[in-house]
């Protein structure tokens, strides 16, 4: 159950969201995505903050070239991912461009990770402009 509904946190620069490759590519074919099936079931799309994300994850922002993948040694994006066999994309997110449809929840007690539901919790689509970068992630130790 989310406590804290509406809290807006210390305003985080970026959220981050992990998409499939197929995901990624109908974003930016449409513009917007409305997520996959649990976002649809939960009324909300996840994002995640960059420390939610990865334990392992140096430097995103400014040692990551175009055509470079991330490696990740150990991470929480492992857990989630652990046998896929799909792309992934890491996508960094801009926290103001969401508005007030970005909302802080605490998830299992004690962790707050950031929903978008969108203007009025509409349950909107997350749009492609507040995507700053999209960085396709390398799994170390996966196989």
């Amino acid at each position: 159950m989310a406590a804290e509904k509406g809290s807006r946190e210390a305003e985080e620069e970026y959220v981050y969201r992990i998409s499939t490759a197929a995901e990624w590519e109908e974003f930016q074919k449409n513009g917007s995505i409305f997520g996959g099936e649990l976002d649809k079931s939960s009324g909300f799309i996840h994002l995640s903050k960059l420390d939610q994300v990865t334990l392992s994850l140096f430097h995103f922002l400014d040692s990551v070239s175009e055509d470079q993948s991330i490696d990740f040694v150990q991470s929480t994006l492992q857990n989630f991912f652990l046998n896929t066999k799909v792309d992934l994309y890491l996508l960094q997110i801009d926290a103001k461009k969401l508005g007030d449809g970005l909302i802080y929840e605490i998830v299992d007690g004690s962790n707050s990770f950031p929903h978008f539901y969108g203007p009025s919790r509409s349950f909107s689509p997350l749009p492609l402009s507040a995507v700053t970068k999209a960085e396709k992630l390398s799994l170390s130790g996966t196989e």
